[in-house]
């Protein structure tokens, strides 16, 4: 048999039925992507429940513990960047780019404890293109009103605006694609990495994959996520 059938048979993407079931007819499935999913969400609902109860039993006599200053790291951090970009509109939009950037980040970071990343699949990475392009849609009719938005999609001439239109289209596909494509590549090689290549080459290599393609490129492109969503959302805010 062909030698590369038989490394075929060994790549493992981590695409998996766990279980089916049937609703209105069809026949439905459980992946691996829905438990890691469940997984990611598990982690960041403990670290929540953890860390709220460390500022609320804090002490603010005593000096504050480790998983404390972890915390506050954490939240000065992401308001310092949603500030930095948003401005004065900052406050309003803290918990929801705090949120998306939380969870993207655990996503993309999971591969390194042997999870697929949920954002390599782009039933998880759509829905928050859309969400997103939600509240970019609904910011811009609340301050540019009607007749503004309508304004915006005829600049610089009438005949514009359908190249306007399809650029706001484009927004959620864009953000969800970048995100999901950049996600997915790196499942892929590691996979590749793992499935066809001996065992004495295997030896650090994965370690260092992981590093930049878990760690790093997923640090990025959640870093990317977020700060186009603010772009968006800021310009659709305008001077108001």
């Amino acid at each position: 048999m062909n030698p590369l059938i038989l490394a075929s048979e060994d790549l493992d993407f981590m695409i998996h039925g766990v279980f089916s079931y049937t609703l209105f007819g069809q026949e439905l499935w459980i992946t691996t992507t829905h438990v890691c999913l469940l997984l990611v969400i598990l982690v960041i609902l403990t670290f929540c429940i953890f860390a709220n109860r460390a500022i609320k039993n804090a002490d603010p006599y005593k000096e504050p513990g480790a998983f404390q200053n972890i915390v506050e790291l954490i939240v000065e951090m992401l308001d310092n960047m949603i500030t930095g970009v948003m401005g004065k509109s900052a406050p309003k939009f803290l918990n929801y780019i705090s949120t998306i950037f939380i969870f993207i980040l655990i996503s993309n970071i999971s591969g390194i404890f042997g999870l697929r990343a949920p954002t390599a699949d782009y039933g998880v990475t759509l829905p928050l293109g859309l969400i997103s392009f939600g509240l970019i849609f609904f910011n811009k009719i609340k301050h540019q009103k009607v007749s503004g938005f309508i304004k915006g999609l005829c600049e610089p001439w009438p005949f514009w605006a359908p190249i306007n239109i399809i650029g706001d289209i484009a927004v959620p596909i864009s953000l969800s694609l970048r995100l999901f494509a950049n996600v997915l590549s790196g499942t892929v090689m590691l996979a590749l990495v793992y499935g066809l290549l001996p065992i004495f080459v295997k030896i650090g290599i994965p370690a260092v994959l992981h590093a930049y393609l878990d760690i790093f490129s997923g640090a990025i492109q959640t870093y990317v996520f977020c700060m186009l969503t603010m772009t968006y959302v800021t310009d659709a805010i305008g001077d108001n």
